[in-house]
């Protein structure tokens, strides 16, 4: 294909898909998000609260329409909570609880 002359066209484009749990109690409630962004914009989201996929553009839409209808694609994310979230809740622990000392005041900035 010949080179695109456009100057607005960069040539770099970024898709990416993002997972977070939140833990509230420690695992007494988890909830899982799963965020879709394309060149920095969301475009649709999965969160176990809200227990299905909705989209922020056109786009994420029709793929969230696309998501929804599949019943294993559900359960899937839906079992994310479990599988995820609280399965991998040990090794994050002392990732996010536990602080050994404060910081001494020479670690602070002035």
């Amino acid at each position: 294909a010949p080179p695109d002359l456009c100057h607005g066209h960069s040539g770099m484009f970024q898709a990416m898909a993002q997972q977070e749990c939140y833990f509230i109690n420690g695992t007494e409630q988890v909830r899982y998000v799963l965020r879709f962004i394309y060149n920095r914009e969301p475009y649709a989201t999965f969160d176990s609260d809200v227990g299905n996929y909705v989209g922020f553009t056109p786009f994420g839409e029709r793929y969230a329409e696309r998501w929804n209808s599949d019943p294993d694609t559900l359960e899937y994310r839906r079992a994310s909570v479990d599988t995820y979230c609280r399965q991998n809740y040990e090794g994050m622990t002392p990732l996010n609880t536990e602080r050994r000392d404060p910081p001494s005041p020479s670690q602070c900035p002035p």
